[in-house]
């Protein structure tokens, strides 16, 4: 097990992937760190659906548009994790008093999302977090409950190829004391 800065810096999103199943024992594993992912209230509000079979990541696929570079990776990746946020349960509670809604379960499920691309990582496999597709036919596709959003996409196998670290900016060029301050 690497040190966690190293897992967070060398973590790349990839969109290539080889011809090599993830054991059933890895895909555990990450799925058990998603477990334990903090949420509001401990409302653990997410639900994963683990794709395996080709027609149904062929379906998924079309939900994507053509210019969308993660479609190949819909395809070719031998797993897709398909994240889904309960509503109106992470951000909410009532009392006598007052009801207080909110939308918390986009942070949860960012959270939650973040586990399974690090753990991944620090398992040797590869992951790149989809968001730009068609939310409410690949919904149907995967036969989303009501009262569920389908968040994100998550390819998943073993990378075809290392990437290099893209450039980052320097903390001091987005951090602020005390108040917000352009530079």
């Amino acid at each position: 097990m690497q040190d966690l800065k190293s897992i967070i810096k060398e973590r790349r999103s990839i969109r290539d992937f080889q011809e090599k199943e993830v054991p059933d024992e890895l895909l555990q594993q990450i799925l058990e760190c998603v477990r334990w992912a903090p949420s509001w209230a401990n409302t653990q509000c997410w639900e994963v659906i683990v794709l395996k079979a080709r027609a149904g990541k062929e379906r998924l696929r079309e939900t994507l548009p053509e210019m969308n570079p993660a479609r190949s990776a819909v395809m070719q990746a031998p797993v897709v994790l398909a994240l889904c946020g309960k509503l109106e349960t992470s951000g909410y509670y009532k009392d006598k008093v007052t009801t207080k809604f909110g939308d918390w379960f986009m942070f949860d499920l960012g959270i939650a999302t973040q586990t399974i691309c690090l753990s991944a990582h620090d398992l040797g496999l590869a992951t790149v977090i989809v968001g730009l597709f068609d939310h409410n036919r690949a919904r149907d596709i995967l036969k989303v409950s009501q009262g569920h959003e389908l968040v994100a996409l998550i390819p998943l196998g073993y990378a075809a190829k290392d990437s290099a670290s893209p450039k980052r900016r320097e903390v001091g060029e987005f951090t602020h004391y005390e108040t917000f301050v352009t530079h």
